[in-house]
């Protein structure tokens, strides 16, 4: 019996990984354990030794230190997303855009966790660029942000919701910065709005594929993650195609197809 594949995602991935997971198993008959959570605390996890055989990370930098603890043989180029701001209906005035919006020190504003999920740390670097185009706002939003989920502790979502609905819905913010791929499930909210951050503020988010077990299976779902099946899946949950140049590092360079369809160093 081939082992069980264990997959470790960022729980941004779930839309994609979900059902792409769900197909893989019903056409290979291939056993694997998905978990979702924060990247951040995924990556600590790992290295604490919890069992992973692939990690799809939402940045580069949690996927390359597996890599540099000896633990991955490999991180690949999976997806990408921007982000966007989200923010309720009620508390936008006729007129205003998201600069607007950001600028409005009465309106609360929410993010993921720093360090502990990428999302949080895309947040800020765009509040880094903001501070270079106006001085004063990203160091405003910096001090204003509430880190409400994708930490130790903090608001838990309910499974099905999107967090950026909720924590609005819920009155716990009234503008939170997040992935631009959920747009496309908020768009029809009456009671939200949902603006796209303009170049050169926004930021590239870069989600790798770390490779961490070598066995047939494990790189068979590897493969398929990557190849044009799998990345309709992303596609289809709104994250833009990977990173152009492949961020890769260990002993495994590309991921190449054996015959029997596997991934292969």
């Amino acid at each position: 019996m081939e082992p069980m594949i264990r997959v470790l995602a960022a729980g941004s991935l779930r839309s994609a990984l979900t059902p792409l997971i769900a197909a893989f198993t019903r056409q290979t008959g291939l056993r694997v354990a998905l978990r979702y959570g924060p990247a951040g605390l995924l990556r600590e996890r790992i290295l604490a030794g919890e069992p992973c055989s692939l990690f799809a990370s939402a940045d580069r930098h949690n996927a390359q230190a597996l890599i540099d603890a000896g633990l991955a043989q490999a991180r690949f180029p999976l997806a990408a997303n921007r982000l966007m701001l989200s923010a309720r209906a009620a508390a936008c005035r006729p007129g205003d855009d998201w600069l607007a919006l950001l600028r409005d020190p009465t309106l609360r504003v929410a993010t993921s966790t720093p360090h502990c999920d990428p999302g949080g740390d895309y947040a800020w670097q765009l509040f880094t660029r903001l501070e270079q185009g106006y001085p004063g706002l990203g160091t405003a939003l910096k001090r204003r942000a509430r880190p409400l989920v994708g930490g130790r502790s903090g608001v838990t979502i309910p499974p099905g919701e999107c967090a950026a609905a909720w924590l609005i819905r819920q009155g716990l913010t009234d503008l939170f910065i997040g992935y631009a791929h959920y747009g496309q499930q908020l768009a029809q909210a009456a009671d939200l709005r949902v603006l796209t951050l303009p170049e050169p503020w926004n930021v590239l988010c870069d989600y790798q594929l770390a490779q961490l077990a070598t066995d047939a299976a494990s790189q068979r779902l590897c493969h398929v993650m990557l190849s044009e099946a799998g990345q309709a899946y992303l596609r289809q949950a709104g994250f833009l195609p990977p990173c152009a140049a492949a961020q890769t590092a260990g002993p495994a360079a590309a991921c190449q197809t054996r015959p029997d369809g596997s991934c292969a160093p």
